[in-house]
């Protein structure tokens, strides 16, 4: 039976770990920094925990069995609660905490989710061996420490697996780190009813298991009352409800929708995956975002006779979409299946009309099944585009994607505060495909959309090219963008390094610009949209 708790609790371990990363993305983002925060928590607590547990199992002379199997079977219990007592704050602390400091804050965040649950859970460890060297059970040198600890590190992979495959995709991260938390409770009433398991004041383990599980599932029953009045927001003018949210495995995708000035009046609905807004379309539809009719114009604009065209990126599906409506074969590559769902449900996107591949953009590129004309490359994660899709490796497959006269178009993200980061992003791509035009709206803003159109030969002249549709707000901005683009030379490259997947000697530049995006975006969004 105690085998059977520590397998178990070894699992929630990693579960809350897994589900905090989760929990925290939106308001901290997914930088370096951050994984160094919760990785830092979670080693600190650990340690606390084995030493905590170690001072519980008394000195020399060790404590009476019952005494430990007590402390022991407690544990899971004040972890269950410090976990509801988490859920309670973390809704109203952590967007203060972001404003506050991203770095110091996800450190406090850290310590708001984790250190109480694994210092308790942790200390389970060495008062198990001590239970075990006490009743005599075990005659081996170690005590039977190692037993001990690879039955919880076991567990602690089965809970990795379990969480990402039966909690994740089903249940908000809110529920899914309140079931954790009746998990625990339980482990503490199932010791306190085992007959074989002596214990020095069985009521109080009752007692405090039935606390920590009826906490754990009045905040689950009540877990849409609890988070739904903070989830209608305004914001940018409007007032907006979440329409719907799909979790998987990549991040937790939201609809959100404003709310109509009349009934059966106009709205807006906005793809929001984690702190970003992907896309956004008016009520009929139509694409309001930027982006996609700059990298659609880029396309037609260096291929106007392009036959066949590679989107990696999925998001809400508009940029595909616009390329099939005229005919041209699309592929589309997506890792998210959340993603695929949305644009079929809340964007039009018809995956009979482009061929989906759910798969990682680079491993697709690195055995493309065929040539491209054109490639649109709209990959973002988090606070912008993962490392790994940015290395001269990922650049070079890219490259064998595209047809001898064949263009990339890649929508990407500039801090105009922070050059260097954009000059490694820019000399790494010359280093595979050299001729490289650069496009920026202009827009009165240091963050912003900035596009690039690559090829390995160089570039002809862009055509004149019209789109249909058009919102009247970014016609003249994109026209004129169109019309000017930035030269990609020596002062935009000064500094810039290769990237390669073996060396990234640029990762604290690009960690620093996330910081800089999650900011502006903590500081605009309600923490009534970040909360997931």
């Amino acid at each position: 039976m105690l085998y059977i708790v520590i397998f178990i609790s070894g699992g929630a371990i990693l579960a809350l770990e897994l589900l905090a990363s989760r929990i925290m993305t939106p308001y901290f983002g997914v930088s370096l920094y951050i994984w160094t925060g919760i990785l830092s928590i979670t080693l600190v607590s650990l340690a606390l925990g084995y030493w905590a547990g170690g001072r519980f199992a008394g000195g020399p002379g060790g404590r009476p069995v019952a005494e430990l199997t007590q402390r022991y079977a407690m544990m899971p219990a004040i972890a269950a609660l410090s976990i509801v007592a988490a859920c309670l704050a973390y809704p109203h602390l952590f967007s203060p905490l972001a404003g506050w400091s991203l770095i110091f804050g996800a450190f406090a965040a850290c310590l708001i989710l984790l250190f109480l649950p694994l210092v308790a859970t942790s200390a389970m460890n060495p008062l198990l061996v001590a239970i075990a060297l006490q009743s005599g059970g075990h005659r081996s040198a170690d005590a039977g420490a190692g037993r001990v600890f690879f039955v919880s590190t076991i567990g602690s992979v089965a809970g990795v697996l379990a969480t990402a495959f039966l909690m994740t995709p089903y249940l908000s991260n809110f529920a899914a780190a309140l079931v954790v938390a009746l998990t625990l409770a339980a482990l503490s009433l199932a010791l306190a009813m085992a007959p074989s398991v002596r214990l020095k004041s069985r009521p109080q383990v009752v007692a405090s298991a039935i606390v920590a599980a009826a906490a754990s599932l009045l905040l689950l029953w009540q877990a849409d009352a609890y988070t739904g009045r903070l989830q209608s927001a305004a914001y940018a003018g409007r007032m907006w409800q979440v329409e719907a949210s799909a979790n998987s495995l990549f991040g937790t995708v939201k609809i959100l929708k404003s709310r109509p000035e009349t009934d059966g009046g106009e709205f807006l609905r906005i793809y929001f995956q984690d702190g970003l807004t992907q896309n956004t379309v008016d009520s009929n539809g139509r694409s309001m975002s930027f982006y996609t009719y700059a990298l659609e114009a880029l396309a037609r604009a260096y291929r106007p006779d392009m036959q066949s065209a590679l989107v990696l990126g999925l998001g809400a599906g508009i940029v595909p979409m616009q390329f099939a409506r005229s005919g041209i074969p699309v592929d589309v590559v997506e890792i998210d299946p959340a993603s695929l769902n949305v644009a079929q449900r809340f964007f039009g996107f018809d995956p009979a009309r482009a061929r989906v591949h759910q798969a990682d953009a680079r491993a697709f590129v690195r055995d493309c099944p065929r040539r491209y004309d054109v490639v649109v490359v709209d990959l973002f994660h988090g606070d912008g585009t993962p490392d790994y899709l940015v290395t001269r490796e990922f650049f070079r497959d890219l490259r064998r994607c595209l047809t001898e006269e064949g263009v990339a178009v890649f929508n990407t993200f500039a801090d105009l505060e922070r050059a260097a980061a954009y000059a490694h992003l820019l000399v790494t791509l010359h280093s595979e495909l050299p001729a490289i035009a650069l496009y920026r709206p202009d827009w009165r803003a240091v963050q912003l959309n900035s596009f690039l159109v690559a090829s390995s030969r160089a570039l002809p002249r862009p055509e004149r090219v019209t789109l249909d549709d058009v919102p009247a707000h970014h016609a003249d901005t994109l026209w004129n963008m169109l019309a000017n683009p930035r030269p990609v030379d020596e002062k935009a490259m000064a500094g810039g390094r290769i990237v390669t997947d073996a060396l990234n000697t640029a990762a604290l530049d690009f960690a620093a610009t996330r910081l800089a995006f999650r900011r502006s975006v903590v500081e605009a969004m309600p923490p009534a949209l970040l909360m997931n």
